[in-house]
């Protein structure tokens, strides 16, 4: 009985003691899931938790990296039905009406499945993730036409599905589209400006090609929003070329003059290379720049006889093709002009690859003026084809697997 009653008393004194250490566990486990939430009073205060600063770095494998003796832009487009599109129309709700090809009456899908394949060597699977784990804390930013809106919006599609709900975002502040992961504290960014250097066409929306006027030695405004971009991709080339020549200023902004369109050309890309060389932090920043995205208006550069344009156009071209509206004259320009900048500019020449793309482009299944071709519109081809902008999930996506590639090996680099 005694020793039953001694007993007794010994958990009577341990329970107290049980109790007490069972709250402070349940106590800690509420601070620590309060610390993973980036709603929390003390994320708040004092930021992220040690585990977050201190991430495990990027895993990048040997079949991530490209062999840089690799031509990415040598190869052939190949039907793969099983892994594309990388994504669909319907589950990225970031596409303009521009671009949704299928969505506008768009009656086969054959486009969406083409695989890019490089002669040498295999480009690396897009990850979304592992993309937006390099980008942390960054921005990348999309600079140029409408070209580059939809590789922007590319882009965003491409990223978009990996991020839940409630942890993105797309905001409008003209002249940029600003993409938002927020977990990733990621932002992808789209800027206006089709010749880079300012002119009268760089309002967001009311602009036409039909009245150009450049400012061949003026930047400055536009630099301004591209100041301590991590990573900056250009592109210019389509608004250029309407005609064979454009009124531009230089020197003086009343001293208006015609000036050819590939002289102009050189001296806007001088103005540009002048403002990255004054602005660009090389340990810091990427500089990549997209060569001319092709046209495909004429059928017969493809089929010797034909009198029509990328319409009704379901497979691309398997011969050697160069087309006229891809210009060689403004590639050399832009050669050139890399070539001499003190900053590392990369060149993404996607030219060649999306050439034998005839069969990609939003033909009458996309806009005109803000607006879907009416039926009248439509039933005119010849007319209202547009063979310039591209579907998506379409080539675009190519391009920025090429450009994800480049980001995965300079990480790995730098790592």
């Amino acid at each position: 009985m005694l020793k039953q009653l001694s007993l007794d008393r010994q958990i009577h004194s341990i329970f107290p003691v049980a109790l007490a250490a069972l709250l402070v566990v349940g106590l800690t486990r509420l601070v620590l899931d309060d610390l993973k939430s980036h709603g929390s009073f003390v994320f708040k205060m004092y930021g992220p938790p040690r585990s977050e600063k201190h991430r495990l770095p990027v895993v990048v494998s040997p079949k991530d990296l490209i062999d840089e003796n690799c031509n990415l832009f040598e190869g052939k487009w190949e039907w793969d039905n099983a892994s594309y599109p990388l994504y669909e129309e319907e589950t990225c709700p970031f596409l303009v009406k521009q671009v949704t090809c299928q969505k506008n009456g768009r009656p086969d899908s054959f486009y969406k499945k083409w695989r890019w394949q490089p002669n040498s060597c295999n480009l690396p699977r897009f990850d979304a993730l592992k993309l937006l784990d390099i980008l942390r804390d960054k921005r990348i930013m999309f600079v140029g036409d409408s070209i580059q809106r939809g590789q922007f919006e590319s882009m965003v599609c491409l990223v978009q599905s990996a991020i839940p709900k409630g942890k993105k975002s797309l905001e409008r502040v003209p002249p940029r589209k600003i993409f938002k992961a927020e977990d990733y504290n990621v932002s992808i960014e789209y800027y206006w400006a089709p010749f880079i250097v300012e002119s009268i066409s760089d309002h967001a929306t009311n602009h036409t090609v039909l009245k150009r006027m450049v400012k061949l030695d003026s930047i400055a405004n536009h630099g301004k929003h591209w100041k301590g971009v991590d990573v900056l991709v250009f592109e210019s080339y389509v608004w250029w070329r309407y005609k064979p020549v454009i009124n531009a200023t230089y020197g003086s902004p009343e001293d208006v003059r015609e000036y050819n369109v590939s002289t102009a050309y050189r001296m806007a890309m001088e103005t540009w290379a002048n403002w990255l060389e004054s602005n660009i932090n090389p340990h810091s920043q990427k500089v990549f720049f997209m060569t001319m995205s092709p046209t495909h208006l004429w059928s017969w550069e493809w089929r010797a006889g034909s009198d029509g344009n990328c319409f009704n156009e379901s497979q691309p071209i398997h011969h050697p093709h160069w087309g006229t509206g891809s210009s060689t004259e403004i590639m050399e320009i832009i050669h050139e002009v890399i070539q001499d900048l003190k900053v590392n500019v990369t060149l993404l020449n996607i030219t060649q690859l999306s050439e034998f793309r005839k069969d990609a482009h939003t033909s009458i299944y996309g806009e005109r003026r803000g607006k879907l071709l009416s039926k009248e519109q439509r039933s005119d081809p010849k007319n209202f084809a547009d063979c310039i902008h591209w579907c998506l999930p379409g080539v675009p996506d190519t391009w920025n697997q090429i450009l994800y590639a480049h980001l995965l090996r300079n990480h790995q680099t730098l790592s």
